[in-house]
């Protein structure tokens, strides 16, 4: 199954994409919900290029690598990636009136419901458009 979200941000489309591919724009932004943190960030954006965030809990119960492999990479349109465990994710970066909208395409997993997953990329995504239309320095 495949779940999607999406996003309109504010902003210019250099913009969205220096602060969606760059380790330093990563870690103030990826987060579901304000008790989650990326504490790390690493970013080879070209085809065949690794990325890792390093996702934890602020009180330190838990955390995990959101880890993978680009298998697509065209500047500021699209990202493709997979998972070190298997699962696809596409990135669309469209200009459109007011800003870009960014879609995220990618294969549920099967320990939370799709909603819950849904939810929590949604946030991310949300979180993402307000660190570049407010945030940015």
């Amino acid at each position: 199954m495949q779940l999607q979200v999406q996003t309109l941000v504010k902003s210019d489309l250099a913009s969205v994409w220096q602060c969606w591919t760059t380790p330093e724009h990563i870690v103030h932004w990826n987060a579901a919900s304000d008790d989650w943190h990326t504490t790390r960030s690493t970013q080879d954006v070209r085809l065949g290029g690794r990325f890792l965030s390093r996702m934890e809990a602020k009180d330190g119960s838990m955390g995990f690598d959101f880890e993978g492999t680009f298998t697509k990479v065209v500047e500021q349109q699209c990202l493709e990636y997979v998972m070190d465990n298997g699962r696809c994710v596409t990135v669309l970066f469209e200009p459109v009136a007011g800003g870009i909208k960014v879609t995220e395409t990618f294969d549920a997993e099967d320990e939370h419901p799709p909603e819950m997953q849904q939810q929590g990329w949604q946030a991310i995504l949300d979180n993402f458009a307000h660190y570049v239309e407010h945030h940015r320095r």
